[in-house]
């Protein structure tokens, strides 16, 4: 090896150089792809060694046969609940002793998604979270060849075997029943993004129980997951005021309406009652204290990590595939007037 070599890391291409293969065999080979023939990844294998070429956790598998990294593939992660999804599968795969390696994807951009898939399989991952809130993203993914273990944290038709998720429908409903037992019945729903899988369960868990409490509804309002949305539906809908209490889908979106019922000269909850959907954590300092629902993401992480490696307590029954939240009943929703 020549002193420029020497004096920089060696990098893949130098690996396929000295094998005398192409780069995308150096690339199988770290992946453990079945098409290698044994002798080629003996001999790539051992230039490796001889280079002391360690690009990843892949390099580690070579070795271990492990890679111990769960990868994440995620669309739209600095969102409230993707990113809480990522922070409480991490957490849990620590107490595992995994590593997690997660690849952003753009959910408008249909190639961005075999790439973070390629990305994160360059790593050798033992086990594959999609977090993927639009649909387009699990169907698009549908048609991408997975061979390590995999949980999808939505709920969907789409590929039910392997779905894990909080049931935003109960959550909607429990939300929606608690504003009907204080006696509302004039209530308007905002909704989040038509292509969020969440908007979408939320927005039929409160028609659900809006019909099986016999209360006549108005079509949903389609946000942004915004709190300036929020503000804006608020403005709009307080022209008409006929209403008494509203379901938001998410907490930004109730933080904006509550502003537009403030700015009317209008209290909350004395002439309008709302609750909210997350728990985020300023939403228990909002003024007043939000009443929302509550989704487990420490619960829903450790279950994730569950999936793919199995049960800490040998021969324990998995949990459920969908954890139920829970309604934090707080100072913005009270009994109508």
């Amino acid at each position: 090896m020549s002193e420029d070599a020497a004096a920089r890391r060696p990098s893949i291409r130098d690996v396929a150089r000295l094998a005398d293969v192409s780069y995308q065999t150096v690339s199988r080979v770290l992946n453990n792809h079945p098409s290698v023939r044994p002798e080629t990844r003996e001999r790539v294998t051992q230039v490796m060694s001889d280079l002391n070429y360690r690009p990843n956790q892949a390099a580690r598998a070579l070795v271990t046969s492990r890679s111990h990294t769960i990868g994440i593939l995620a669309a739209s992660s600095t969102m409230y609940g993707p990113a809480s999804s990522i922070a409480a599968i991490e957490e849990a795969a620590r107490t595992r002793g995994y590593w997690v390696s997660t690849a952003n994807i753009d959910a408008s951009d249909p190639q961005s998604i075999p790439e973070g898939l390629a990305h994160l399989l360059a790593q050798s991952i033992e086990g594959l979270v999609v977090i993927a809130p639009q649909l387009r993203v699990l169907r698009a993914l549908a048609s991408q060849p997975l061979e390590v273990p995999y949980v999808t944290l939505q709920s969907t038709d789409l590929d039910v075997d392997h779905m894990l998720s909080v049931d935003q429908v109960a959550g909607a409903r429990l939300a929606t029943k608690h504003l009907i037992s204080l006696g509302h019945r004039g209530i308007y729903h905002i909704a989040g993004p038509q292509d969020w899988i969440e908007a979408e369960a939320r927005m039929k868990g409160f028609l659900a129980e809006m019909s099986a409490s016999d209360v006549p509804t108005t079509a949903p309002i389609l946000g942004d997951w915004t709190a300036e949305f929020g503000y804006y539906a608020g403005r709009e809908l307080l022209r008409v005021r006929d209403f008494t209490a509203v379901f938001s889908s998410n907490d930004q979106m109730a933080l904006g309406f509550m502003h537009a019922v403030r700015d009317e000269g209008l209290d909350v909850p004395g002439d309008i009652s709302i609750v909210g959907f997350d728990d985020i954590p300023e939403s228990a300092h909002f003024w007043p204290p939000l009443t929302t629902v509550r989704q487990d993401f420490a619960e829903l992480g450790r279950r994730c990590v569950e999936a793919l490696l199995g049960p800490t307590d040998e021969g324990a029954e998995p949990g459920p595939a969908t954890i139920v939240p829970e309604l934090l009943v707080r100072r913005s929703t009270a009994a109508v007037r």
